[in-house]
């Protein structure tokens, strides 16, 4: 199917985002379920309309960075077997060099370094920032998530053609 879409004359850039949006639409319905537990847990959120604007294009992005990361992979491994590995030593590290678990504030300097620069800890910062009002740091993880997925949709029209082998 892919080699097909390869001899069309769509920008490669198109089809990656393609993808990458459909990985979007599905974070999109975890996200949603994720809230509603949540709230059904007690959580309390900010129902800003704004705000859930907000949470929506910062799972989207953060979901275009990952999935473009995976495709990117699989432009370079080129085999199923080493994509799930090589992905898992890839996506693992950076979940636990995030925010998502424990305070940067806690980490060793060095692992501080790498959760600054991290999409995921930007991702869960502005998730966190926009639902329950506890980052004010919003411009910046916007503009990390930005920068991030656009390298990765990047990197992963440049690998497409090998895909298509």
């Amino acid at each position: 199917m892919l080699t097909k879409l390869m001899v069309t004359p769509t920008p490669r850039a198109a089809l990656v985002m393609g993808k990458a949006f459909a990985a979007g639409v599905k974070a999109l319905i975890q996200a949603v379920v994720v809230i509603v537990i949540a709230t059904l847990l007690g959580v309390s959120f900010l129902w800003n309309p704004l705000r859930l604007l907000g949470v929506v294009v910062v799972v989207v992005l953060g979901s275009v960075f990952f999935s473009c990361l995976s495709m990117t992979i699989a432009g370079i491994v080129l085999t199923r077997d080493r994509l799930l590995g090589i992905g898992q030593a890839i996506t693992m590290p950076l979940f636990f060099a995030s925010n998502a678990l424990y305070p940067v504030e806690l980490m060793p300097g060095w692992l501080r370094a790498v959760a600054a620069v991290n999409p995921l800890s930007h991702q869960v910062d502005a998730l966190r920032g926009l639902l329950i009002g506890t980052s004010d740091r919003l411009l910046l993880d916007l503009g990390v998530l930005v920068l991030s997925a656009a390298l990765a949709v990047t990197a992963a029209s440049l690998l497409l053609p090998r895909l298509a082998r």
